[in-house]
């Protein structure tokens, strides 16, 4: 297939364009710096900027996978943060819909990333896909964004749309700012430490991804994170078994809320989801339980 992608230069995207490579398919890159990406060019992968003609590219494009989007971790959210946070998301994705509407031959199938946050902070509730959004600044996010995509049905593109959880890897995302602690032995929780954490092996979320490309019956929103999501507590001690590390010492919340501001707010409410129509789909996970998902990693 030829696939275009947006964010495949990312955490979750260089690892998703690696799969697609191994299993022949050739890829687009849609990146703000393709000049970065010289050295990279082959006969079945090439970069191209946001001012390219997108239009020629969607001609082209069976497939089209919708990752882009600014950091939402390790920066407080003053208000042009949270500008970058929401264009880059929302603007992106007009675009990407825009260009498809434009092309003489529509992609078969569109997959635009959303995330967990759509549901905002709902304590111990199991959250499948027919929950409503929730509150709050990432909520209102997601709801944009998703609401941003929904237009390619009209040209009859099938979309699916993952509400992408904690992503866990080595390198990046979450496990990068909770590693080092556990290492010196003064690792443990972040705070109440009761809230859910709807975590995802990285492995699994790119199968995931594929998932909705790959079975031309699959559409519509879908929660992407392991069947058995895992309190902060249960996770930090998951870490500490793995690394044969005591689990004991407490970040508190207020102390996070200090030094980050809202942008604590995802690692601070419980998001208790069910990926139900994943699950329903006949979807496996490789890795449903955090302590085989962290002794790969780890």
């Amino acid at each position: 297939m030829n696939i275009l992608i947006t964010g495949g230069t990312g955490f979750i995207g260089s690892q998703l364009c690696l799969m697609l490579l191994r299993d022949g398919h050739y890829l687009t890159i849609i990146t703000r710096s393709p000049k970065h990406h010289s050295n990279e060019q082959a006969k079945n992968q090439q970069f191209i900027s946001w001012e390219a003609d997108l239009v020629s590219a969607m001609n082209k494009a069976d497939a089209v996978i919708n990752l882009a989007g600014e950091n939402i971790f390790g920066q407080r959210w003053t208000d042009e943060v949270k500008k970058r946070i929401y264009d880059s998301r929302i603007e992106n994705t007009n675009q990407l819909v825009e260009a498809i509407k434009q092309a003489e031959e529509q992609p078969e199938v569109m997959v635009s990333a959303s995330a967990a946050g759509y549901y905002g902070g709902r304590g111990a509730d199991v959250l499948d896909e027919q929950e409503p959004s929730g509150e709050g600044f990432l909520a209102k996010v997601c709801e944009d964004w998703e609401n941003a995509a929904r237009p390619v049905e009209e040209t009859g593109v099938r979309l699916a749309i993952p509400r992408i959880g904690i992503v866990l890897e080595k390198g990046g995302g979450a496990l990068q700012k909770m590693l080092p602690p556990f290492k010196f032995f003064v690792g443990g929780p972040i705070g109440r430490g009761t809230q859910f954490v709807p975590w995802i092996h990285r492995h699994d979320l790119c199968r995931g991804l594929l998932f909705a490309i790959e079975n031309k019956d699959f559409s519509g929103v879908y929660n992407l994170n392991a069947p058995h999501p895992v309190t902060m507590e249960t996770l930090a001690e998951a870490i500490g078994d793995t690394l044969n590390r005591p689990s004991a010492f407490r970040v508190p919340e207020f102390v996070l809320n200090t030094v980050m501001g809202e942008a604590a707010q995802p690692i601070l409410e419980s998001l208790r989801l069910e990926p139900a129509h994943l699950k329903s789909a006949g979807f496996e996970f490789r890795f449903p339980y955090i302590h085989e998902a962290l002794s790969d990693i780890l």
